[in-house]
């Protein structure tokens, strides 16, 4: 079983930047899929990027020219860059495989863009 770890979130004006990470326990992860997911108050949970195993991206709407996700294999490890952040990408931030696995939910990481 993989265990996923976020890190990287926080409290940034709107504007900003931050690089969040997802680590993965163990391999095969170059094989996966992987997505990073968003859920805020509210709302439903929002997949926002992915990233295939050979490296294809796709990004939704609300994030697209603004997020960059890309993996290194070699450190089993996904990162989101999140750029001119609004106060709207406010949410706890997840990553998982594409599909989901529920057993892969981890803590997620809190990003808080204020106004």
């Amino acid at each position: 079983q993989v265990q996923l770890v976020e890190s990287g979130g926080g409290l940034v004006q709107a504007g900003g930047s931050l690089r969040l990470s997802c680590a993965a326990s163990r391999s095969p992860f170059n094989i996966l899929a992987m997505g990073w997911y968003r859920l805020a108050p509210g709302k439903q949970r929002e997949l926002v990027a992915t990233i295939s195993s050979r490296y294809a991206t796709t990004y939704s709407d609300s994030v697209r020219g603004r997020f960059t996700i890309s993996r290194d294999n070699a450190k089993n490890t996904v990162y989101l860059q999140m750029d001119s952040l609004k106060p709207e990408d406010t949410a706890v931030y997840y990553c998982n495989t594409v599909p989901t696995v529920r057993a892969y939910w981890g803590q997620g990481t809190q990003v808080t863009v204020s106004s």
